[in-house]
């Protein structure tokens, strides 16, 4: 046989073994990499906030999808494709609970409904050992307030709820669970009683937080301020006559040395405050949503840290 012949053949046979060995290399990872993400908790949370603290929990032994975006509104939301396609794969499902995802067209039952997920088995609300504070308007009076995350010590309530979850639904990952939630929850404490002290040096009469949706009642609470708003909630009328002579009168009374406004509203009725009161929008605040990432205020100690030292500088300017 033709020695030249001979060889092209060999090359060729070693080729396309080596070639067969690649190929077989690189089904072998994407095989482990599938098996990987497979054995890893499908979680999906209804907003930002929630899905840093599964994040934080979760690490690596969970996947987190956030079905309200950062920036949005999660009091009223309509459902994506997407959202409903994580929704029905999900093994766990987290909400805020306190009437703020099933209040006004009541969206999150709506999807739970369709991906026929139930309480306690496949949802769950994270706010569930909080101790509510209530709504105070004529409409919605007796409803819960929603935002009870923006006390750091109501934080620590959901971390663990979330904990006990994640444990009790995927075991053989629980002391990692509970390792990383051990450091969380000691970080958010250690923030909680600076947040305590920062605010014992504001003079009384210059304790009045003025925002535009009446979110802080919580935060106030936790850092012995007092709220003032122009509307309650988001899903009510916002900036009517009656409700910015409201707050106006409130800041006439006080020793108010700035105004805010939070990221996720529009700012015009809080400017329209600012004109006739002669007092500046100190600064945004985050309520609903964690800043974009890669910004200030992109995860749940970041965001409550910025409005902890940005309500204290606007108070004591």
């Amino acid at each position: 046989m033709n020695t030249k012949f001979i060889a092209v053949l060999s090359v060729g046979i070693v080729l396309t073994l080596g070639l067969g060995f690649l190929i077989l290399k690189h089904d072998s990872k994407t095989d482990q990499n599938q098996a990987s993400a497979e054995q890893q908790l499908q979680v999906v949370t209804t907003n930002s906030i929630l899905e840093d603290m599964v994040e934080n929990i979760g690490g690596e032994d969970t996947t987190v999808y956030s079905i309200v975006k950062r920036g949005t509104d999660p009091h009223e939301y309509e459902p994506k494709p997407n959202d409903v396609a994580a929704t029905q794969k999900a093994d766990v499902i987290f909400h805020n609970g306190l009437n703020l995802e099933t209040g006004g067209n009541g969206w999150f039952k709506k999807l739970t409904k369709q991906a026929n997920k139930k309480d306690d088995e496949q949802v769950f609300a994270a706010s569930k050992t909080v101790v509510p504070l209530y709504l105070t308007g004529k409409e919605t009076k007796n409803e819960p307030d929603p935002h009870a995350w923006l006390d750091l010590e109501n934080g620590v309530k959901y971390v663990e709820e979330i904990t006990r979850v994640l444990v009790k639904l995927d075991p053989k990952h629980a002391d990692n669970y509970k390792s990383r939630s051990q450091d969380y929850i000691a970080s958010l404490k250690a923030l909680h009683q600076e947040g305590v002290e920062k605010f014992k040096n504001v003079p009384e009469e210059q304790r009045l937080l003025v925002t535009s949706e009446g979110a802080f009642k919580y935060f106030s609470k936790a850092y012995c301020i007092r709220p003032a708003f122009i509307w309650e909630i988001n899903t009510e009328a916002q900036g009517t006559p009656e409700q910015l002579k409201q707050v106006l009168k409130q800041i006439k009374e006080n020793d108010v040395r700035s105004l805010f406004v939070e990221s996720s509203v529009s700012p015009k009725a809080m400017q329209q405050v600012a004109n006739e009161s002669d007092k500046e929008i100190y600064g945004k605040l985050y309520t609903d949503s964690l800043a974009k990432q890669g910004t200030k205020g992109d995860t749940y100690y970041d965001m409550v840290k910025w409005n902890l030292d940005t309500i204290y500088a606007g108070m004591t300017k």
